[in-house]
């Protein structure tokens, strides 16, 4: 049976205040790489402890990834105010600022979900990553009008049932980029997937793996 990763609370020094997080490593044998996760919007009850956002957390630790997941500016435990989008933004920058350093080495990847998906990709077009994940990417109201886009191996996993998030939305968001990332729709799913969390996750696994300088087994 495979041991569970190891799991430490704590708090990172964001530009709002301390930010509250989660750091995980996976059990045994060398790191592959490090990715920060975003969680989705947190006037609407979004937290590091979402479903979505604790799945993207264990695909990556299948795959042997430190992961960090963090509460942006006023949720939970983390100080601040929210800040439509704006600060949180600068929340996710100083999340990644922290993961770096603690872990230098290895490949550096971004993911969320919904306003953290949007957040993620705002955040990767200013800094250089090695992959980007975004799931059902709230691109409308928080990463439309984007200036570049991230130069990385990007997938968007969107379902075609989303109540949120349409799916047409993100189709037409996705044939203004140019080269784009990778489209992936799962039939029958909605915002956040019920049913289809493990579906979700092997389809992370599978992309980070065929993805360049990848030497990882899904």
């Amino acid at each position: 049976m495979a041991k569970a990763p190891e799991s430490e609370k704590l708090f990172i020094d964001g530009p709002a205040g301390r930010l509250e997080a989660v750091f995980e490593l996976p059990s045994g044998g060398d790191l592959a790489g490090a990715v920060v996760v975003c969680h989705p919007h947190p006037q609407h009850g979004g937290t590091m402890h979402n479903k979505v956002v604790h799945t993207l957390a264990r695909a990556f630790l299948r795959m042997g990834f430190a992961v960090l997941r963090f509460n942006f500016r006023g949720t939970e435990k983390s100080e601040g105010y929210f800040d439509e989008g704006i600060g949180e933004l600068d929340d996710a920058l100083a999340a990644i600022a922290w993961m770096r350093a603690k872990r230098p080495d290895g490949l550096f990847w971004l993911a969320g979900f919904s306003f953290g998906a949007a957040i993620a990709v705002r955040a990767a077009t200013q800094i250089q990553v090695d992959g980007l994940i975004s799931v059902a990417p709230a691109v409308s109201r928080f990463a439309s009008g984007l200036a570049t886009q991230p130069q990385c191996p990007w997938l968007i996993v969107q379902g075609d049932e989303d109540e949120l998030v349409g799916v047409d939305e993100t189709i037409d968001w996705v044939n203004t980029l140019q080269p784009g990332p990778e489209l992936l729709i799962l039939p029958g799913a909605e915002h956040f997937f019920h049913g289809r969390l493990i579906d979700l996750r092997q389809a992370v696994m599978d992309f980070v793996s065929a993805a360049p300088d990848s030497e990882l087994q899904a």
